[in-house]
């Protein structure tokens, strides 16, 4: 007898990753999204939720007194499915969850790889202030549909890609920066170069770079200079700006 499959579990948010000592209110929200498939009804990665984690710990850390949460979210399956956007359509879920949980604070999305796209592409959410996409997966504009960007008006918008990513091309979101800049232009791209597609080699500059975003866009606080300055310079030049080696140590200095 053929075992019948089991059924896909709901989208849900991963326990609030918060630090010891930070204020019992939350003021704002972070939700990660992992990485994913083009095309898969596979029930979600472990390993792309546990990849997540780290960042998720180093956002709360740095953002305690803040009274900032991150959450990291577990989707319904792990492929996006063509039309179908289903790591998308989770996403605005857990938007719609975090409403529901902590009531009118402001949102980041940041997402890696094919998280990346569904920040970008759930970013029109009313209750989202600001899209963090770290090497964004994107569709070749050239060939298919070009991924729609004037819903990012009035976010705060930042794309990170390594130079040397083979599993998603760094060039596309250049492209889609290029095209979201014109329509916002709160946006800049920082480039990690002879990074890969996990920006592993410079993880700790990475993550200095979206904590300073994330506060930033969140709650107000002022970004560091390379930061505003790419948001400020025109295309192409906000658009490429290089990750500094030492960013994060200079910042704490």
């Amino acid at each position: 007898m053929a075992q019948r499959a089991l059924p896909l579990p709901a989208a849900r948010l991963g326990r609030a990753v918060r630090t010891a000592g930070a204020p019992t209110a939350v003021s704002g929200v972070v939700l990660l999204l992992p990485d994913g498939e083009a095309d898969s009804h596979r029930r979600p990665s472990p390993l792309s939720y546990a990849l997540q984690l780290p960042l998720a710990r180093t956002l709360a850390r740095a953002g305690q007194e803040d009274g900032l949460a991150a959450h990291v979210v577990r989707y319904r399956c792990r492929g996006w499915n063509a039309t179908d956007a289903q790591l998308a359509a989770d996403a605005r879920w857990a938007v719609d969850e975090v409403v529901r949980r902590y009531g009118d604070v402001p949102i980041c999305l940041a997402g890696h790889g094919m998280g990346g796209r569904a920040a970008l592409r759930a970013g029109g959410h009313d209750a989202v202030g600001s899209v963090l996409a770290m090497a964004p997966w994107l569709p070749d504009s050239s060939t298919d549909e070009p991924e729609p960007v004037k819903h990012l008006l009035g976010r705060q918008v930042l794309l990170v890609h390594g130079t040397n990513d083979a599993r998603t091309d760094p060039e596309l979101s250049f492209r889609l920066a290029e095209r979201a800049k014109k329509a916002n232009r709160d946006t800049c791209r920082f480039e990690v170069h002879s990074d890969g597609h996990g920006l592993r080699q410079h993880r700790a500059e990475v993550a200095a770079l979206a904590t300073d975003f994330v506060r930033g866009s969140l709650f107000g606080r002022a970004y560091a200079r390379p930061v505003a300055d790419a948001l400020a310079a025109p295309p192409p030049l906000g658009l490429r700006m290089p990750l500094a080696a030492g960013f994060g140590r200079s910042l704490r200095d």
